[in-house]
């Protein structure tokens, strides 16, 4: 076996946001969200499911797959790459949309349904050491949760470093599989979780199309071409500010060497 990059926009979607094997998005949900064992997911509507003429040209740093269940229980589950400006605002602002546009104007509010965004990152966001974190509105003083409906699912991938041996429970073999995939070549036997099977099955590249296969590397491109440009504009910057800190520091009249020594700048860029 050979798996998929499952970070990859197309194997993303392609593993949880296929209409027609729900079972391995309903598994990842219920590892996810904190739900009591009466309460589980155990179906879901996908409400924007995977169209593969429809993925080969979209971004690469932003996938979601958004799905419903049998309560109205709106899921948001977003993979990202990389993180941008006002990365918490665009979180905020688009669950909360997703939260007023269910209902029109003068209708109910009690219509209104609980919406959970859980956020798959490539990069750390935190202070939490812990590699999953869940964020709640709660009281400050007595942790009580009066204002619900809305809730923040975060798996920082940076900082999951267990080994296959060192899972513990769901989320941790769900976590495996999305950071860890590419790099096997066989199933763990550990994995017992049905929906979790099909999530292999799925990310196993003999089970894709010729068409899917060249859309996945066109995407991990566009994927890999996105960090370039990222890392690039980052370097730039610095740089950037490097000679700012220089310029001002031969007004003040400090020697070539003495700038050299305060900026990293070498005496010719200088």
């Amino acid at each position: 076996m050979k798996f998929v990059d499952i970070t990859n926009d197309i194997a993303f979607r392609k593993i949880l946001g296929n209409e027609s094997k729900k079972k391995s998005l309903i598994s990842f949900l219920n590892a996810v969200i904190d739900f009591p064992k009466n309460e589980q997911v155990v179906d879901v509507e996908i409400t924007n499911p995977y169209q593969l003429g429809k993925l080969s040209g979209g971004k690469s740093t932003i996938v979601d797959v958004k799905a419903k269940d049998k309560k109205g229980n709106i899921f948001i589950v977003e993979m990202q790459i990389a993180e941008f400006d006002f990365f918490h605002k665009r979180i905020l602002y688009y669950t909360s949309q997703s939260y007023v546009s269910q209902i029109d104007k003068g209708v109910e509010y009690n219509k209104l349904k609980p919406v959970y965004f859980i956020g798959i990152l490539e990069f750390e966001i935190g202070h939490n050491p812990n590699y999953f974190s869940r964020h709640k509105v709660l009281d400050i003083e007595t942790k009580e949760q009066v204002i619900e409906d809305v809730e923040f699912n975060f798996i920082e991938l940076p900082k999951f470093n267990k080994t296959i041996d060192k899972l513990e429970s769901s989320i941790d073999q769900w976590t495996f599989f999305i950071k860890n995939a590419e790099n096997l070549s066989l199933i763990p036997e550990s994995v017992k979780d049905e929906g979790l099977k099909e999530a292999y099955t799925e990310a196993d590249r003999r089970n894709w199309t010729k068409q899917e296969l060249e859309d996945y590397e066109r995407a991990s491109i566009k994927e890999r071409d996105e960090i370039g440009r990222i890392e690039f504009a980052e370097k730039r910057a610095k740089i950037e500010e490097k000679i700012e800190v220089a310029k001002q520091a031969k007004l003040m009249g400090l020697s070539a060497l003495d700038i050299t020594k305060l900026t990293g700048l070498s005496i010719e860029e200088i």
